[in-house]
């Protein structure tokens, strides 16, 4: 019997994806992780990401602190990361809690040679606010005295426990001088990030953050941002609820002037009509009057929630019209100025705004008896013109390169508008025994000194048991009938006492100096 054969059917070819699911593939993007750098100020965050890549950031800033948010690009293994610089001074707390709330992964830099320290903590509290993972880097391991297992010890007992020590927190160890362990810190970025599986889609309207603005003199309103979501081109038109563009150029953080940026690219953009604010977040707008009406919209409503400063009864204020080099630094300059004390004497900011300081702002310094500072900014030739030929015009400008300084000068203002006010201050006390010779205002007085020192000249009260009978001075002061300037607790001493008061056997003669004292917040 011949078998019948049975034809095989033709194995199926691999389904092509529709028109549709390839679009929606295309779409959906591996984006590069976001990872913001944070630490104390000397720990060495800024030398590290000159090790990964040549930044060179501190030979840019005064006094060799970064100053300013800078976000920048590097590729490893075929990879890009995107970095933002946060400064780790204390006075950019709140660019630091806003650099993290922008970023994937957070890397904490501990010097490896020190301790943790409270700005340490602070960087802690702003990732775990900010809920994205952490990799403690300790660095500075090429220093004799670097101790890394004490550091992660120390990072224990704030519940930062790294994987050596049981935990699940990975910790690299490097030397941003010797550049050691950068491969091995940008691997565990990229593993950390695959584990999140970051994506974004690219076929929506860009939209992202603000993270550094500034007024140049020549190109105007510059802002840089990072794309969250959508392409980003070099002519879309954008608005945050303050300013909107019509992109004008774009670059990328090297000064490439590039046609578009992806999701977590670092961009300048230039096209500005006004500085926008550090923070806010930007959208795509297809058209002009689009963009113009969702700044309107957003005007009215910060008009309706505007509030009045109320000064009650008879306290200082200090005016001040605050000017910057970036909007970044003003906003972190504002909120610790809001934050000195303002029981006594209350501080009034007039104006914030990037520039140099120009007659606008000397006229209002006028008008309102303001104080200018400047933050990195300069004093234009035209002001200082009408400054030098009109000494009528008293206006106060001073300009500073560290913030801190700032600071200290403005609390130092507010303190000097404070009237010096009369401190009393106990310096010992007597317990008559003896009364010698009374004449009119005029008595001598055996006792024992029971508490510091007593002085001639010093004032005293007349305390007879719980109440303050009268008050006096001490006219000469002597021990063994001779006269002496000064005698201490457990010697007995013979005064004369000039007051309008009697003294008797018991009383406690308290010796006190009134000093006049200047204005403390």
């Amino acid at each position: 019997m011949v078998k019948k054969q049975v034809k095989q059917k033709p194995a199926a070819k691999p389904k092509r994806p529709t028109a549709t699911e390839k679009k929606i593939i295309e779409q959906v993007w591996q984006r590069p992780p976001v990872v913001v750098v944070l630490g104390h100020v000397d720990h060495g965050k800024s030398s590290l990401l000159e090790a990964i890549k040549d930044f060179n950031i501190t030979k840019k800033e005064s006094g060799g602190i970064t100053q300013h948010i800078g976000a920048y690009e590097v590729e490893h293994t075929g990879k890009k990361i995107t970095f933002i610089d946060t400064p780790g001074h204390e006075a950019f707390s709140a660019m630091r809690t806003r650099g993290a709330s922008v970023a994937d992964i957070a890397l904490l830099v501990v010097d490896a040679a020190q301790s943790v320290q409270p700005q340490t903590k602070e960087a802690i509290n702003a990732i775990k606010k900010a809920e994205i993972p952490m990799i403690v880097v300790l660095n500075k391991i090429d220093l004799p005295t670097a101790d890394p297992e004490k550091i992660k010890r120390e990072l224990a007992k704030i519940d930062v426990l790294v994987e050596s020590m049981g935990g699940v927190i990975p910790s690299v160890e490097v030397s941003a001088k010797d550049k050691t362990g950068i491969d091995e810190l940008l691997e565990m970025i990229l593993l950390v990030a695959d584990m999140q599986g970051l994506s974004a889609d690219l076929d929506v309207p860009a939209q992202g953050l603000v993270i550094e603005s500034r007024m140049d003199a020549l190109k105007g309103p510059i802002a840089t941002v990072i794309v969250e979501k959508g392409t980003l081109h070099g002519k879309d038109i954008i608005a945050t609820d303050l300013a909107m563009a019509k992109i004008k150029l774009l670059q990328d953080f090297s000064g490439k002037i590039i046609d578009k940026a992806l999701p977590s690219q670092p961009v300048v953009v230039l096209g500005f009509e006004k500085v926008p604010a550090v923070g806010e977040t930007f959208a795509t707008y297809k058209f002009a009057e689009d963009a113009a009406l969702h700044l309107k919209n957003q005007a009215q409503k910060r008009a309706g929630a505007g509030t009045v400063l109320e000064v009650a009864g008879d306290k200082k204020i200090v005016n001040v019209i605050l000017k910057g080099d970036v909007a970044g630094s003003i906003e972190a300059i504002e909120g610790m100025l809001k934050s000195l004390p303002q029981d006594q004497v209350i501080l009034r900011i007039l104006k914030t705004e990037v520039g140099d300081i120009n007659e606008t702002d000397v006229k209002l310094a006028e008008y309102s008896k303001a104080v200018i500072i400047g933050f990195r900014v300069k004093i234009t030739p035209k002001v200082s013109q009408i400054l030098s030929k009109d000494s009528t015009k008293r206006v106060r400008i001073k300009t500073f390169d560290i913030i801190y300084e700032l600071i200290q000068e403005i609390r130092s203002g507010m303190e000097k508008s404070l009237e010096a006010e009369t401190v009393r201050r106990d310096i010992g006390k007597i317990k008559a025994i003896i009364i010698f010779f009374a004449e009119k205002n005029r008595q001598i007085v055996g006792g024992k000194i029971t508490e510091g020192e007593i002085k001639k000249g010093l004032k005293l009260d007349v305390m007879r048991g719980v109440e303050k009978v009268g008050g006096g001075r001490i006219i000469n002061l002597q021990r063994d009938k001779k006269d002496m300037d000064r005698l201490v607790k457990g010697d007995e001493c013979g005064i004369l006492f000039e007051g309008n008061v009697k003294v008797e056997p018991q009383d406690i003669l308290v010796a006190y100096v009134e000093e006049r004292q200047k204005g403390v917040l």
